[in-house]
């Protein structure tokens, strides 16, 4: 059974930095997508980052290119995600999550959310102006 738990979520100012870490449990090989996806109020929830273990490949949504960047700790089985230069439309929900699927594990940024394996319980990051 895969477990992921987020944390590192929080209150910070525009123009600020946040480092959420994604603690893993199960992902026992690499045939797997891990990703970052987000939830604003009244929004539907949208990929953010993934990372394919499957082939190594690495991918953003437009919207956080050149602000957040996504990195591993193989020995701590945890998966980071670094935001910089937050704004306010950065405020958000951020879940973890893992597709296992034969597609998906390629490449899970904009795969539906039903579609996804495992989802953490997400972290609240708030971006106040």
């Amino acid at each position: 059974e895969v477990h992921l738990v987020e944390s590192g979520g929080g209150l910070v100012q525009a123009g600020g930095s946040l480092r959420l870490s994604c603690a893993t449990s199960g992902l026992v090989f690499d045939d797997y997508c891990i990703g970052w996806f987000r939830q604003a109020p009244g929004k539907e929830r949208e990929g953010v980052s993934c990372f394919s273990g499957s082939d190594g490949s690495s991918y953003y949504a437009d919207s956080v290119k050149g602000r957040f960047s996504m990195s591993s700790d193989n020995v701590k089985n945890t998966v980071y995600l670094q935001m910089n230069s937050l704004k306010p439309e950065d405020t958000a929900v951020y879940y973890c999550g893992v597709d296992r699927s034969p597609g998906g594990r390629y490449n899970c940024l904009n795969l539906p959310v039903d579609d996804m394996d495992y989802w953490g319980k997400g972290t609240l990051v708030a971006v106040s102006s």
